[in-house]
């Protein structure tokens, strides 16, 4: 799998910079310039968006055992930095956040329930934000190989979809059970509790239609969000683009960057469909490869800072029960200086001891 990723960040590197030849550095340099403001205020969208997508993980827990708002906020960014940063093929910081949210007085097997339920809203509202997008491309006329392309894997998408809803079933309960004894030792998934128990959780989350619909409704709104990258760049780069084809570009290239998720960053993979969907509207290679840079600079912006939190939320110095409250704790504890001889000053970053072994303590 290491290989892989080696390879695939590779070809992604190779693609970035053929596409970047080929537009022209000058002229993407000054699409890039033009954008001026609008760049801030896209990092400003793309916190918000995280910080709306952990209110939707949020109103997943039931209601007498919800953590509280920001903490859901602040794990859910530690999962956006992790997986955007690292290269994790995009899941990896579902896991450390599942973990992390133990840290907050949640049982081990109720953090695992929800980070499922949570990944599973936020694949079916990406995939209706997609087949919106295509809808949206097809009423305004396209009809061309992107559309057969998108369509194509939409169909590939949704039987995968619905396997990734009924492995969280009861039948999926063995599956799931026999994968870990053979893998993992079920030593790793201590955390998420007896599986038993995490299959119960599921269940009760699941009847919970209530707050399941409007957990998804909360994460459709944050692709609209979302949108609002894309609009702001190309606003403020010139282009006359009007909300729903910033849907179409901002929807369509959120599938082409899930399909990449093994190569880290979805380098390559994001610059080019951003390219052929800017195509669709009339705009050049050079600003669609700006706003892809918009886009890696908002990754980092709220990725570094995430990566800090999560570090912050590791310090063993950190209260029991109550971590590192937010950003400026993260800054403090990344800049302080360590108690010499490196005594206990850090829990291990993948350590279990803080997980419920039982995945009781409900």
């Amino acid at each position: 799998m290491k290989r892989l990723t080696t390879l695939g960040l590779i070809a992604g590197l190779c693609t970035v910079i053929g596409l970047f030849v080929s537009s022209g550095p000058e002229a993407v340099a000054a699409a890039l310039w033009a954008s001026g403001w609008g760049a801030v205020l896209v990092v400003v969208a793309r916190f918000v968006a995280v910080a709306w997508a952990g209110l939707g993980w949020w109103v997943v827990f039931p209601r007498g055992e919800r953590p509280l708002l920001r903490d859901c906020v602040n794990v859910r960014f530690v999962r956006e930095g992790v997986n955007t940063l690292l290269p994790v093929a995009q899941v990896g910081g579902d896991l450390i956040g599942a973990r992390l949210l133990t840290r907050y007085r949640v049982s081990g097997a109720l953090s695992g329930a929800t980070t499922l339920v949570d990944l599973m809203v936020q694949a079916l509202t990406q995939f209706l934000f997609t087949v919106a997008g295509l809808g949206v491309l097809v009423a305004l006329g396209g009809d061309g190989p992107i559309v057969h392309y998108v369509g194509l894997g939409l169909v590939i998408a949704a039987p995968a979809l619905v396997a990734f809803y009924l492995i969280q079933r009861r039948f999926g309960q063995s599956l799931l059970q026999a994968a870990i004894n053979r893998f993992a030792g079920g030593r790793e998934w201590r955390i998420f509790g007896a599986v038993d128990v995490l299959f119960e959780r599921l269940r009760g989350l699941y009847a919970a239609r209530g707050r399941i619909l409007t957990a998804i409704g909360t994460h459709l709104f944050g692709w609209i969000i979302g949108t609002l990258e894309v609009w702001i760049a190309l606003r403020f780069m010139g282009y006359e683009v009007g909300f729903l084809e910033a849907i179409v570009i901002e929807s369509l290239a959120q599938a082409v960057r899930g399909a990449a998720f093994a190569v880290p960053g979805a380098l390559g993979a994001q610059e080019g469909g951003l390219i052929a969907l800017c195509a669709v509207f009339g705009i050049p290679a050079e600003a669609a490869l700006a706003l892809s840079l918009i886009k890696r600079l908002a990754d980092l912006a709220v990725g570094l800072p995430s990566l800090m939190l999560w570090h912050a939320m590791e310090d063993d110095k950190a209260e029991p029960g109550r971590p590192a409250a937010g950003f400026g704790a993260a800054l403090r504890a990344f800049i302080r200086p360590r108690r010499a001889g490196g005594g206990g000053t850090h829990a291990p970053a993948f350590g279990y001891a803080a997980a419920p072994a039982d995945g009781k303590g409900e």
